[in-house]
C-alpha cells in the first residue's frame, strides 16, 4: 500500500518519478480502510529534502500511512520557503489532542549546540513527554536520539572529537539478531552516519534498560529500543539519499573546515567520484520493520482508546 500526503506536496511528483505509489487525500478517502497515522517532526533545516527523504522509506510497506508534518515552531525558516511551512505543516497546538500511531522525530544540525543553548528545547521536551500519551512508537533519528536520551534517560550529552561522516559496517549486537527489528537484516550491513554525538555501547547499557540492537567498531551504537518498542532510537541517517553526504562535505569544504573525506562513500575515497549507495535496502527494511512490529502490531486500532494501560495489558 502507499503512502498518503498532500495532493500538492512536492515529495509527491519526486517519489512518483521513482516509482514509488503515492496516494493523494483525493483518492485514500475513497478507500475502506484505517491508515497508520504518522507524524513527522521536522528539525532539519531543508525541510522539503527531508520529508522527501523519509516519505521515501515510509512508502516501502503493504500498509497504507498517512503522513502529517509537524513543525517545532512558526519562527521562520531560511531554507524552506514560509508558504510550504504554512500549507503543509501543522503547529503542536491544532495536534496535541489527538493520538498517532507513530512519531518520527528527525535529526538537526545542533551537534555541538548544548542542550541549554537549543532555542526551541522545551517545546521539544513537550513534545516528547506528550508522545508518551499520545503516540504509539517514536522514532528518534540522530540528534533527535541524543535530545531523547536526555529527556527520557537524563543522559548528559557526549561529543566526539571528529565528526563521524561516512558509511559505515554494522553488526548485530550480541544475541538481538531475532529482535523484530532486525527482521530480514544481514549479519552485516552499512548506513550512513553524519554526527559529532558519541554513543558508546557500553555508556548505554550501563545507565539504561535499553535493549541495543546494532553496533559498530567505528560508529558507536546505531540501533536500540525500549523492551516495549515504545522508542527506537536510529544514531545514524538510513533515509539519506545518494548525494546527501556530499553536499555536506562540499558544504563544510566551502566553509574552511576541512573536513575529512566520508568514510567509504567516494569510490576510491575520491570526491571527484560519484558516490555508489550501498544502504538503501536496509533503510527500506528498518523503516518496514518498525512500522509492522512496533507501530502496526501494537497500536490500537481506534485511535481514540490511546491508553498507557493499553500498552500495559497482560499479554497471557
Amino acid at each position: 500500500m502507499p503512502i498518503k500526503i498532500p495532493d500538492q506536496l512536492p515529495a509527491t511528483d519526486i517519489l512518483r518519478q521513482e516509482n514509488i505509489f503515492v496516494m493523494s487525500e483525493s483518492r485514500a478517502t475513497t478507500q475502506e480502510i484505517r491508515p497508520l497515522k504518522v507524524l513527522l517532526l521536522n528539525l532539519m533545516p531543508k525541510k522539503i529534502e527531508t520529508e522527501t527523504q523519509f516519505m521515501r522509506l515510509l512508502s516501502n510497506s503493504p500498509l497504507q500511512v498517512d503522513v502529517e508534518l509537524l513543525r517545532i515552531d512558526d519562527r521562520p525558516s531560511k531554507n524552506t520557503p514560509e508558504e510550504h511551512l504554512n500549507t503543509f505543516y501543522r503547529q503542536f497546538e491544532t495536534i496535541r489532542n489527538r493520538n498517532f500511531d507513530g512519531l518520527i522525530v528527525t535529526g538537526a544540525p545542533l551537534g555541538l549546540v548544548q542542550f541549554d543553548d537549543v532555542i526551541y528545547w522545551d517545546h521539544l521536551e513537550t513534545i516528547v513527554n506528550w508522545a508518551k500519551d499520545h503516540v504509539t512508537s517514536t522514532l528518534y533519528v540522530c540528534w533527535a536520539v541524543q535530545a531523547g536520551l536526555k529527556m527520557l534517560y537524563g543522559l548528559p550529552k557526549r561529543t566526539r572529537k571528529q565528526k563521524l561522516s561516512g558509511v559505515y559496517w554494522h553488526d548485530t549486537y550480541k544475541d538481538n539478531s531475532h529482535h523484530p527489528l532486525l527482521r530480514g537484516f544481514d549479519d552485516a550491513f552499512l548506513a550512513p552516519h553524519s554526527r559529532f554525538a558519541d554513543f558508546p555501547p557500553e555508556f548505554l547499557e550501563e545507565n539504561t534498560d535499553l535493549d541495543l540492537l546494532v553496533t559498530s567498531e567505528e560508529a558507536g551504537t546505531y540501533m536500540a529500543a525500549t523492551k516495549d518498542k515504545r522508542h527506537v532510537f536510529v544514531t545514524g541517517h538510513p533515509e539519506y539519499d545518494h548525494l546527501t553526504l556530499h553536499h555536506e562535505y562540499v558544504r563544510d569544504t566551502g566553509e574552511g573546515m576541512e573536513p575529512a573525506v566520508p568514510v567509504n562513500y567516494y569510490p576510491d575515497n575520491n570526491p571527484d567520484n560519484p558516490p555508489r549507495v550501498s544502504w538503501r535496502s536496509h533503510g527500506h527494511l528498518l523503516f518496514s520493520n518498525w512500522l509492522n512490529y512496533c507501530v502496526y502490531q501494537q497500536t490500537p486500532y481506534d485511535l481514540d482508546h490511546f491508553s498507557e494501560e493499553y500498552f500495559t495489558r497482560d499479554e497471557d
